[in-house]
């Protein structure tokens, strides 16, 4: 990754740039109200990519409790809810990193698990979650208000064991 690019913690003053990019680069688009609360939800698990000083990117999850998609276990689940980095400033690793950042920060409130929707169609994306080692569970029909369909795509906290303790 290009050594100008700096993955940091969303600060409120970065609203506007990242209601932008989520408008500009999905078809998905949430009121400022949205991110905030995420951002409430869960503050280390919201960044931001910056290059040269501007946000490129960004990245907002959210805590979720539910069974284990690993077994019968009750599990802390982290849920990329979205990530979108700028059209000129994609196939640098940007994405990659700020995935890598909002699962960090997702395991700091105790997430052992991972899972997030992505389109059928986003080829790039789901190459980059494979890479990072996600794999489709299910496809979710009609998921988006379009009604194209989504991969519900899960990875385990690698550093987990499979009785939940974190490895040492």
């Amino acid at each position: 990754m290009n050594e100008s690019i700096n993955i940091r913690q969303f600060h409120p003053d970065d609203i506007r740039e990242v209601v932008s990019i989520n408008q500009r680069c999905l078809p998905e688009n949430y009121p400022d109200q949205f991110f905030m609360g995420l951002y409430y939800h869960a503050p280390k698990a919201f960044c931001v990519a910056e290059y040269d000083g501007e946000v490129v990117g960004y990245i907002m999850c959210r805590i979720e409790r539910g069974i284990s998609g690993f077994g019968r276990m009750p599990a802390k689940k982290g849920h990329i809810v979205s990530v979108a980095v700028l059209k000129s400033m994609r196939h640098k690793g940007i994405g990659t990193a700020l995935i890598s950042a909002g699962m960090e920060g997702m395991k700091g409130y105790g997430a052992s698990e991972f899972f997030l929707e992505v389109r059928k169609t986003n080829e790039d994306a789901i190459g980059v979650y494979e890479k990072l080692g996600y794999s489709v569970r299910r496809v979710l029909r009609g998921y988006y208000r379009d009604g194209e369909d989504a991969y519900l795509m899960i990875k385990k906290d690698d550093s987990t064991s499979e009785d939940g303790s974190a490895d040492v």
